[in-house]
């Protein structure tokens, strides 16, 4: 028997005889009567989807996901995985997709084994990445918007969410420093906002690539540590600069960046006729979770008129502590800075945001092709509200509302405690 959520059944429409049932707009449970309108034997009014049997498969669901995957799999005597090799998955799973439908149980049985063979990121027990744990706010932020499923490109299909972001960005961007603001976009992760950071750094030092290509551009090249994340030498690769034009920059026993070794470098690469554009500094390295020292890089920065991006999507969380942010001294200097609130802080992924420090609208230069049919200059609101043109995206979840909600519900000085619990167990260990 097939899961009745939706009302496609053809057999028995005939216009002159039958009516359609249209649900009512004061009790969508109920419809109500009218004459079916039918074009080529499908129906164009009536109920597509079977309101009653749909809330409760959902109440159904929900429950399956309250009872398994958040009290088992945040309970310590449970395991982290049930692990299964991709053969024995395959076959437990029965993954092939038919040309009928399933019926209810089968499909809340397949919901339940998607759940008891997947990874427990949220067990006291995961440490295998660098984001953990279970954020009730956020998560109840990203039902929310699974639900209404927004798409974040213009104010008038998103306007609560467009708010939100700005509301998250600007506190953000304070506690970065930037005391006059800046600019920012939530997006799909950090090595999206480090590739951001690489093609606006890229087009301040030669706009004309944006419409001209790269063939009349001259041989550019960036620097990072070697400890670096590899989006960067990824977005290299995207964005046509190569990753032969990367300058790996040699790091201390620590892991932090050598500035002296950083300017050597520069040197060297002027010498040999390339054109320096960036410099990308790590606020939290993956492996050994190294600061580089972004106050002197800075400084290197300014004397060579290098874009000075800093990649915090780890390390960012320690700006809302007043006992961890010395680690990010400097960060206000910084061009540009990406941060990941789904690490540290326990955001539900992806919560990504980059932000960049000029207020000239280099984002939305950057890249902004002007779509007519969406971005429209005489709407009846200030349309500077509408940010799609500043994303390489057009679709964009509202991402920073699971952020937003999880700030309102905890407060700047229990993230803090967060961040100062999380630092102190990384020293104990």
């Amino acid at each position: 028997m097939t899961v009745h959520l939706y009302e496609n059944n053809m057999e028995g429409h005939h216009k002159e005889e039958k009516t359609s049932d249209v649900q009512s707009p004061a009790d969508p449970g109920h419809p109500v009567k009218c004459s079916p309108v039918i074009i080529g034997n499908i129906p164009l009014n009536g109920p597509t989807l079977n309101v009653l049997a749909s809330e409760n498969f959902i109440h159904q669901s929900m429950s399956i996901i309250v009872e398994n995957a958040i009290k088992k799999a945040t309970d310590v005597r449970e395991k982290v995985c049930e692990w299964r090799s991709p053969e024995q998955l395959k076959e437990l799973l029965d993954l092939e997709l038919r040309d009928g439908g399933e019926s209810e149980s089968e499909i809340l049985q397949r919901f339940k084994d998607a759940i008891r063979y997947s990874v427990k990121t949220t067990h006291p027990r995961f440490f295998n990445q660098l984001y953990a744990g279970m954020e009730p706010y956020s998560m109840v932020a990203s039902f929310i918007i699974e639900a209404l499923k927004p798409s974040l490109y213009t104010y008038e299909v998103a306007p609560v969410f467009t708010l939100a972001e700005e509301a998250v960005l600007k506190k953000m961007m304070e506690l970065i420093g930037w005391k006059d603001g800046g600019d920012g976009i939530f997006n799909a992760g950090g090595s999206m906002s480090n590739m951001y950071a690489v093609n606006l750094a890229r087009y301040r030092c030669c706009p004309d690539i944006k419409e001209n290509g790269l063939s009349a551009a001259p041989r550019l090249v960036m620097f990072t540590s070697q400890e670096c994340h590899y989006s960067i030498s990824k977005a290299a690769a995207l964005l046509g600069i190569g990753t032969k034009n990367v300058y790996a920059i040699p790091s201390d026993e620590r892991g932090k960046m050598i500035p002296s070794a950083l300017e050597e470098q520069i040197l060297s690469a002027k010498s040999e006729g390339a054109v320096p554009f960036m410099v990308n500094a790590t606020a939290g390295t993956t492996v050994l979770g190294a600061f580089d020292p972004i106050d002197v890089i800075a400084d290197i920065c300014e004397k060579h008129n290098l874009w000075l991006h800093v990649d915090a999507c780890w390390g960012g969380a320690a700006l809302v502590s007043s006992k961890h942010k010395h680690l990010l001294k400097g960060i206000h200097r910084a061009d540009s800075v990406a941060w990941n609130p789904h690490k540290m802080l326990m955001a539900c992924l992806q919560c990504s945001a980059f932000m960049v420090r000029d207020k000239t609208s280099l984002l939305q230069r950057c890249h902004s092709a002007r779509a007519s049919y969406l971005f429209q200059q005489d709407k009846f609101y200030d349309v500077s509200y509408d940010t799609g043109d500043k994303s390489v995206q057009c679709s964009r979840k509202p991402d920073a509302f699971k952020i937003w909600l999880m700030w309102k519900a905890l407060g700047s000085r229990e993230l803090e405690q967060r961040v100062d619990r999380a630092l102190a167990m990384a020293r104990s260990v």
